[in-house]
């Protein structure tokens, strides 16, 4: 391994009159990316890329830039507190973390003996590199109930490629991919998890071909040799349609085909169900296009295709999953250099081993709410976010009575919002760990102060599957701030869980790498670990699936009840299932597109990233704008069958007559009522989590695709 070394730096740091630097790795989003740290008087005076590190090669974005104005950020939470008075009251205590911890035990001793563990609720959000920690708490706790993202966000296509080939399939930009298709992405803006924006760009600038397939006219698309400009929601059948074209002109890869697919001929059949005219009428987007990219992407190896979580935050959530896959594998591209590669891990203990996964008793896991609903994910220990809610609100199929949320707001971040503010109101005992008093943590009886990616020791990207990990290393100490890491291990250890974790969490790091017979104190001495790299694995041991091929039809689907094959199921709102409230929300919303300097809730407190982006915007086609009286930067009253926010209208003539796009995940923490105006503009105001809505295996909630009403809002003030 290179060792660690500031050789390129040193001039640097001199010149600047820095007093020392630290390399390490950021967290700021999804994280990747390694940086620079400076330092001058013990802060933290400066942070840029690390040229060294191959994940980023030396770029960042501006939320790394602004680490250290989230580290110090006066408002910062610093020590622990106790709420005084009803929840919402915005009345707090300072107390001790001995205190905290041993109130948090205390309830989660009383609640496992009195309703047994299901009862007790752990949750993270965006996650800090935390959910090993998180799952292997809750499993010894013997809870089957974490409470994630992962419904729809991520661990889809974790759970679909499992079970389709093994791995995750990870674009291989280091061997220069000839084609890349994005698909429901944007990578320049959002460094999606196991990506950077710089493997793009470098693939791009060398001449790969473009495909993009996106209902807006993103940077990528505009540059695109094909944009796909689809009816958001119908990704499935314009792959079918891709799919199609590919087999009826046999621009396949035989040899994959005849040697390594499970399916095939059932396959080709649901395929042909799915002919260019009627997924044109589907998608909207011409069948001349579609014919053109599917050729592209056929016939121009290597090629890659970029996805994101918009696909999955709807209810074709896996079959779009699942559709890419088959993409990828039947035109050769899978475990392919320069296509679509199936990284192996270093050799370490891995998240499944670290979060004791198969020590929570069987009778338990079959007790995981939506478990029996929602089998693909329950398989994978991932739960539908209401499920939970109505465990709090009706106590069914039985009650939950404490939740324990770290890095999570899901006042603002999970569907139907309403709802989800009445359950945290409910729930007995709310717990949380988060970096400021946020919406969510406003309900909350006790609120621990975490720890920014600065002032932790850690192995970066441990959960990603691109093959390599990274020493993030301590700068600093904030006040009386820890990690969730450490929270949770001495939390452990007064909860009867001692045994089972360490004297101190810098122990755990040494478990996780003693496989490979180095120490925390040896990594934090290298640059990364990755791990070995080698091409066509399948070839030689096949796929880690039941039948040891590439299943385009899901013997494990078909083992749980659903429909072994990939199909398209038109969303539960739209011009097409429901004409009639159409009529009346003539608009289609699609809702999440990314802004630079925000990691969903985050950030809005930072100078530098509020002043990028100072109001939520709802972007609406000039066209459409003009026929309600809108003009750009009007206050705009946006509204769905469940309820009704304001944003400001911002034109844009990039996507379709007949669609809005909304930013979500907006809140004000300037508002320094208990409130901090969660329901002013909060998009998951208007959106649905009824079951019907969500995708049937993974449970994943449909808030990209549902139907809304834009008017000129009549108070044209400025937000509260």
């Amino acid at each position: 391994m290179p060792e660690f070394t500031f050789s390129n730096t040193a001039r640097e740091i001199e010149y600047h009159g820095f007093d020392g630097v630290v390399k390490s790795h950021c967290r700021m989003c999804h994280g990747g990316c390694g940086v620079l740290v400076y330092t001058k008087k013990g802060k933290v005076a400066k942070i840029s890329g690390d040229p060294a590190c191959p994940i980023n090669r030396g770029t960042i974005c501006s939320k790394a830039m602004a680490s250290a104005q989230l580290a110090y950020h006066p408002d910062r939470l610093t020590h622990p507190v106790k709420r005084i008075g009803p929840k919402g009251s915005g009345k707090w205590e300072r107390i001790s973390w001995d205190s905290a911890l041993d109130i948090i035990a205390e309830k989660i001793l009383t609640y496992k003996e009195s309703h047994g563990a299901e009862s007790v609720v752990l949750g993270y959000g965006t996650g800090r590199e935390n959910e090993a920690a998180i799952y292997r708490m809750a499993n010894l706790l013997g809870s089957p109930n974490v409470l994630t993202a992962g419904h729809f966000c991520y661990g889809p296509r974790i759970a679909t490629s499992i079970i389709t080939c093994g791995s995750n399939p990870i674009v291989d930009y280091e061997n220069h991919p000839k084609c890349v298709m994005v698909w429901g992405n944007n990578i320049v803006i959002s460094n999606p998890d196991e990506y950077k924006g710089e493997g793009f760009s470098s693939a791009v600038e060398r001449g790969a071909k473009l495909i993009v397939v996106d209902p807006r006219l993103t940077r990528m698309a505009a540059r695109a040799d094909i944009w796909l400009q689809l009816r958001p929601g119908t990704d499935t059948a314009l792959a079918f349609g891709m799919l199609n074209v590919i087999i009826s002109e046999k621009l396949y890869d035989r040899d994959f085909v005849e040697n390594h697919v499970h399916g095939w001929e059932p396959f080709v059949k649901r395929v042909n169900e799915y002919p260019l005219d009627r997924v044109e009428k589907i998608t909207w987007v011409p069948a001349e296009k579609i014919r053109e990219a599917a050729r592209l992407y056929a016939t121009t190896k290597p090629a890659g295709i970029q996805w994101g979580v918009a696909i999955e935050q709807q209810i074709n959530c896996a079959d779009n999953d699942r559709i890419l896959m088959a993409l990828m594998g039947i035109t050769g591209n899978i475990d392919a250099p320069g296509g679509q590669v199936l990284f192996n891990a270093p050799k370490i203990r891995n998240v499944g081993q670290f979060g004791a996964h198969k020590m929570l008793p069987k009778e338990q896991a079959a007790k995981r709410l939506g478990g029996d609903r929602f089998r693909l994910a329950g398989y994978f220990g991932i739960i539908n976010p209401k499920c939970v809610w109505d465990a709090v609100l009706e106590e069914k199929p039985y009650p939950v009575k404490m939740m324990f949320l770290i890095s999570s707001n899901p006042v603002m971040t999970r569907a139907n919002a309403r709802e989800v503010y009445r359950a945290l109101e409910k729930v007995e005992f709310l717990a949380v760990s988060d970096f400021f008093i946020t919406a969510t943590a406003e309900l909350a009886d006790i609120v621990l102060p975490a720890a920014t990616w600065l002032e932790m020791d850690y192995i970066g990207d441990y959960w990603k599957r691109h093959g390599y990990i990274l020493p993030r290393r301590k700068v600093i100490e904030v006040g009386e701030c820890r990690s969730d890491h450490e929270m949770l291990n001495d939390l452990a250890h007064r909860i009867g869980q001692g045994e089972h974790w360490w004297e101190n969490f810098g122990k755990a790091l040494d478990y996780i790498l003693e496989p490979m017979g180095i120490t925390w104190q040896d990594f934090k001495k290298m640059d990364y670990i990755r791990g070995e790299v080698k091409y066509y694995k399948y070839k030689e041991k096949g796929f880690s699936t039941p039948t040891g091929k590439f299943e385009l039809y899901s013997t494990m689907m078909e083992k749980w009840g659903y429909d072994p094959l990939p199909e398209y199921t038109e969303p539960v709102e739209s011009p097409v299932s429901t004409p009639g409230l159409y009529e009346d929300y003539p608009f289609i919303l699609i809702t999440g597109r990314r802004i630079p300097g925000y990691f969903h809730t985050e950030n809005r407190q930072l100078r530098w990233m509020r002043g990028l982006s100072r109001d939520p915007v709802v972007e609406i086609h000039p066209g459409a704008a003009g026929k309600a009286g809108i003009n750009e930067g009007d206050w705009v009253k946006i509204e769905s069958p469940r309820g009704a926010i304001r944003m400001r209208a911002k034109l844009f003539a990039g996507m379709d007559e007949r669609i809005v796009s909304a930013e979500h995940a907006w809140w004000f923490p300037e508002n320094k009522s208990p409130s901090h105006g969660w329901d002013e503009s909060n998009i998951n105001i208007l959106t649905d989590n009824s079951y019907d809505s969500c995708d049937p295996a993974m449970g994943a909630t449909s808030v990209r695709t549902l139907l809304c009403r834009i008017t000129r809002d009549e108070n044209q003030g400025e937000h509260s």
